[in-house]
């Protein structure tokens, strides 16, 4: 095949066949198969095909010597040829069908993820507004105990949910939060439950390992503690709430026990444990393992997480 040869069929029945690729493309697929009217679809598919096919046989007539002779010098007669135009025209069709859909499905696909961050986001906002009230109706539970019997500390208490719920409303917007103020606010809860009980709370807390330089998603291990004074035994020195946070290498393992307090029972149901339990599925997925043992006597749970 000569240059001129080549120059003609690429830039004849190129364009022809992009012309035929994209009329498919952008008008007869979203008119029709996108529609789901098959019929009509491969109806106006086929006379397309055949209205292009004698365009093509034009322009091979137009070039007779370059198309429609062959290497040994007949002419290719029209019925031949025409299979042929055809054929070719199919495959043109085909590939616009199989690249419609391509770009169809990974275009559903990012709107499915974007529509499903939108929900887990929304999901995740009201989970996370549930905890504020939870926390400060249990809270002001507790510093109406102690402004009931006049305690001394009542102030003291006060002061102390200021700091917790200044965190909560000003430091805790992000995703993560830095460790280490997260520890502060636990270490701040605690203190406003000991003032509660005065001298007969046995609390150990211990943190161990690095914090400095690691981030948590805020408010994750709050409603654990809360449960601990809320149900648990605060005032047992035999028997003290046992609240331990070990950080190594990026992972934090997080451990409570404590002996269960039989007459105090949240009779209205928690939303507490069920919150977090779907924070961390949302926010750690396939990152964290949660073990919770509940016997009739004692409450243990063990959560470890990456950071």
């Amino acid at each position: 095949m000569t240059a001129t040869d080549l120059a003609v069929t690429f830039a004849g029945y190129g364009l022809i066949n992009i012309g035929l690729f994209y009329l498919n493309y952008l008008k007869l697929i979203p008119r029709y198969l996108d529609k789901k009217i098959y019929g009509k679809y491969i109806f106006v598919v086929l006379i397309t095909v055949i209205l292009f096919g004698f365009l093509k046989y034009g322009l091979g007539l137009l070039f007779h010597q370059h198309i429609l002779t062959s290497r040994n010098g007949n002419t290719i007669s029209f019925a031949s040829y025409f299979v042929s135009t055809i054929f070719t025209s199919l495959i043109f069709i085909l590939l616009s069908i199989i690249l419609r859909f391509t770009v169809d499905w990974f275009l559903n696909e990012r709107i499915q993820r974007d529509l499903e961050n939108q929900r887990l986001t929304a999901e995740l906002a009201l989970l996370k507004s549930q905890i504020n009230p939870h926390f400060l109706f249990n809270s002001l539970n507790s510093i109406y105990s102690l402004a009931y019997q006049r305690a001394e500390n009542t102030p003291e208490a006060i002061l102390k949910l200021s700091e917790i719920m200044r965190y909560m409303l000003y430091e805790c917007n992000d995703n993560k939060v830095d460790l280490a103020n997260e520890l502060q606010y636990l270490q701040n809860f605690i203190d406003l439950q000991k003032i509660r009980f005065g001298d007969n709370s046995y609390v150990n807390f211990q943190v161990e390992g690095i914090i400095t330089n690691q981030r948590i998603v805020p408010l994750l291990l709050i409603s654990f503690i809360e449960n601990a004074f809320k149900h648990g035994v605060a005032n047992d020195a035999a028997s003290p709430i046992q609240l331990k946070i070990t950080v190594d290498d990026g992972h934090l393992h997080f451990y409570m026990h404590n002996r269960k307090h039989l007459h105090n029972r949240d009779a209205a149901g928690g939303i507490g444990l069920n919150n977090v339990k779907r924070r961390l599925k949302l926010l750690y997925p396939n990152q964290y393992h949660l073990i919770i043992n509940d016997t009739v006597d004692t409450y243990t749970c063990e959560l470890s997480l990456i950071l």
